[in-house]
């Protein structure tokens, strides 16, 4: 549950009376170590890689490892940008030895000039990082800027949460990594074991209010839930419920094909006409990518979940609200924890790569696609 004045209030600005959130500013700007920035969910994470994206002189770029982190957070992917195979890349592969790498990955001097003049690279969900990934990005690095410095000497600010997403290792790439790494984590990079980076945890909880119910979290996150934790949970159990016409409940499932078919039988439940949308998509823009549902289908009465924040603060990511009035023009919507009713336009989502001006020698985003 997101407490909707702290979801807007932290997309304006950071908490500077927070000391940890000041801790990593000040590092991120007036140091060269490189930062891992962790925390619950809630805790502020992704609003400080927005507040450091727009506010950093430094010339950065943020990075992640899968589409749908890269296109949330702003950037490319780990893989698109370094052009790096997803296979294992074993300390001892001959691509990324130093006479190599210039005619393995075969970068363009474009992205040869943002490598050499990137002062801060971004990376966000750095729990899904394998180890491997992280060392071929340090050969990259060291081939093109000081050799004998981690990652060429630029600093990096990781963002993620080890207790919420893990790397996807198949048994057979673990087995193969395990004869380089201890773990698959980012942590067990050679690369990072040697920059010396500095760890922030972030403990206040903006997100939730409930104490009592984010400490019940804090016990099952942290592997500690005893018998008093699980009973104070299934005091909410009611077997077989049914939910009540116009409750505000939610179905978490295991994967997205049940929720699939969940939603579209309560869509199919409702009397109204259904209205169709179809996502305009141009230039580069993988489907693996696409934030919503390429053909959205909605009633009026359907229950939605906006996956966006608005800049006019009418909702945010992750809040619940409900079509009130729809046709082929217009999609009119009600916020269910506040009861407004406001028309929903078109939203758009980028996906970037990015260049070096020349002029100005500053790096900027390039939309492939949107």
């Amino acid at each position: 549950e997101k407490d909707h004045s702290a979801s807007q209030s932290a997309e304006n600005h950071i908490d500077l009376d927070n000391p940890e959130l000041q801790n990593a500013l000040q590092i991120i700007q007036y140091t060269r170590r490189s930062l891992f920035l962790t925390g619950k969910a809630g805790t502020g994470k992704s609003t400080f890689l927005r507040y450091i994206a727009a506010h950093t002189k430094k010339k950065h770029i943020i990075l992640a490892p899968t589409g749908i982190a890269a296109i949330n957070a702003g950037g490319s992917t780990l893989h698109s940008f370094f052009k790096i195979p997803f296979h294992p890349l074993l300390p001892n592969d001959s691509m990324f030895s130093v006479r190599n790498i210039r005619n393995t990955l075969k970068y363009n001097s474009e992205k040869i000039k943002i490598i050499r003049e990137v002062e801060l690279i971004i990376i966000d969900e750095i729990s899904m990082v394998r180890s491997d990934l992280l060392d071929a990005i340090d050969s990259v690095m060291r081939r093109y800027r000081k050799h004998d410095l981690p990652f060429g000497g630029v600093q990096l600010l990781m963002i993620g949460d080890l207790q919420q997403l893990a790397p996807v290792v198949t048994e057979h790439e673990e087995s193969m990594l395990r004869q380089y790494y201890d773990t698959p984590f980012f942590f067990s990079s050679k690369a990072l074991q040697q920059a010396s980076y500095l760890t922030i945890e972030l403990q206040t909880v903006y997100r939730q209010q409930d104490e009592r119910f984010v400490a019940l979290l804090n016990q099952i996150r942290e592997n500690k839930a005893s018998d008093e934790t699980l009973a104070a949970l299934n005091q909410r159990y009611i077997p077989d419920f049914q939910p009540p016409k116009g409750g505000d409940y939610i179905r978490l499932t295991t994967h997205n094909i049940p929720a699939q078919h969940i939603n579209e039988q309560e869509l199919g439940n409702l009397p109204s006409q259904v209205y169709s949308f179809t996502a305009e998509v141009e230039g580069n823009f993988p489907e693996t990518s696409y934030p919503a549902d390429f053909k959205l289908l909605l009633k009026k009465g359907a229950q939605i979940m906006f996956i966006k924040n608005d800049a006019d603060h009418r909702f945010y990511n992750g809040m619940i609200g409900e079509v009130t009035a729809i046709d082929n023009q217009e999609i009119r919507v009600m916020g269910k924890d506040n009861g407004e009713e406001f028309i929903l336009e078109k939203a758009e989502w980028s996906n970037s790569k990015y260049t070096l001006n020349e002029q100005t020698q500053e790096i900027e985003e390039t939309v492939e696609g949107t």
